[in-house]
């Protein structure tokens, strides 16, 4: 992931940011810049949106104004830590204060660090950078969650609704490969190549079988199927239909 955005090339673990920034040219600047940089970029306007996101999609890691509109960030920050799922979600505040007392209390709410306005992408995507590689090398102890389906890494448990999910060694890692990239599509061969491992000889229609374990085993009775087929395009994890 992290030699993606080194080159800016592209990955299929490409780290998705949440701009969370009520002013429209902030966040177009910042969305062009990191994108341009290998990030993929999502936008919410204010504190409500940006827990709606989180709880839909949730990101790698969250650029959050302190003054925002319905919520404020330092209101968004304590619920994002409140939360089993996302207590580990990098955050980093952006903001006007520039005191040292507001430092202070957005690190004490639970940002993982802090920059003022106006700021240097470059310090910027350091300070991203360098945050990614720590949550990165602890990812495998937390949580993922997308719609009603709940990951608990550490424990190798998945939940729906509260019900619990049996799958299998393969059947687990591609459901935590989807839910890690929600809503995009993947072909056979770029699961094979996520899931199974570059090295692996494995037939792309052995990928056909375990998607139909995979939806056998989380789908119940009157449950979406949010395991979505797309025609000559492959497969993603959505809730919207094809």
């Amino acid at each position: 992931m992290l030699d993606a955005l080194s080159n800016g090339t592209s990955s299929l673990a490409k780290p998705l940011v949440l701009v969370v920034e009520d002013e429209a040219a902030i966040a177009t600047m910042l969305r062009y810049n990191l994108e341009k940089q290998g990030f993929r970029v999502e936008e919410a306007g204010d504190g409500q949106e940006a827990l709606t996101r989180i709880a839909e999609a949730q990101p790698d890691l969250v650029l959050l104004d302190w003054m925002l509109p319905v919520m404020s960030g330092i209101e968004v920050c304590r619920q994002i830590r409140r939360r089993p799922a996302t207590r580990d979600l990098p955050v980093i505040m952006v903001t006007a204060r520039t005191e040292d007392q507001d430092a202070v209390r957005g690190l004490n709410t639970g940002a993982d660090d802090y920059i003022t306005k106006p700021f240097s992408m470059d310090a910027l995507l350091a300070r991203m950078r360098a945050l990614l590689r720590r949550s990165n090398a602890v990812s495998t102890k937390g949580c993922l969650t997308f719609h009603d389906i709940t990951m608990d890494l550490a424990a190798h448990r998945v939940q729906r609704n509260g019900r619990p999910i049996h799958l299998g060694p393969t059947e687990f890692r591609l459901l935590e490969f989807f839910m890690q990239h929600p809503r995009r599509v993947f072909s056979r061969e770029e699961l094979l190549d996520a899931v199974w491992g570059k090295d692996i000889h494995v037939e792309p229609r052995t990928v056909d079988v375990h998607i139909r374990r995979l939806r056998k085993s989380i789908n119940g009775e009157d449950e979406l199927d949010v395991v979505r087929t797309v025609r000559a395009a492959g497969y993603s994890l959505d809730t919207e239909p094809v």
